[in-house]
């Protein structure tokens, strides 16, 4: 599912499809790519899970798959739980003390 949204042109066919069912060629025309890419892309998103299709004569119009983010969206929210509970559990750091921008330049020079 991360493959499928990991490309910026599936991010806007979803987008678009979740205002509701679109035809290829709709999902096509915010897109500068030819119609074989297009459907490369929307069968990742298919195999993805995160959309199915339906062939009516010569039309393909594809869909959201009912709660086809929820599976995403509990995966991330489980890790930020995680991650709160690590971050609170974890010692506070010690901080260091700050060094004047002079220092600084001094030390770059020096290496």
């Amino acid at each position: 599912m991360f493959h499928a949204l990991a490309d910026t042109s599936r991010r806007t066919m979803v987008d678009r499809l979740a205002r509701g069912p679109a035809s290829v060629s709709e999902l096509a025309l915010p897109l500068s790519m030819g119609m074989p890419a297009v459907l490369k892309h929307l069968g990742v998103l298919e195999a993805g899970g995160i959309v199915v299709s339906e062939k009516a004569g010569r039309v393909r119009t594809y869909r959201m798959t009912p709660h086809a983010l929820a599976l995403a969206e509990s995966w991330v929210a489980e890790r930020m739980a995680l991650h709160d509970i690590a971050i609170d559990d974890a010692p506070m750091p010690v901080k260091l003390p700050e060094r004047s921008p002079v220092t600084q330049l001094r030390s770059v020079e020096a290496r």
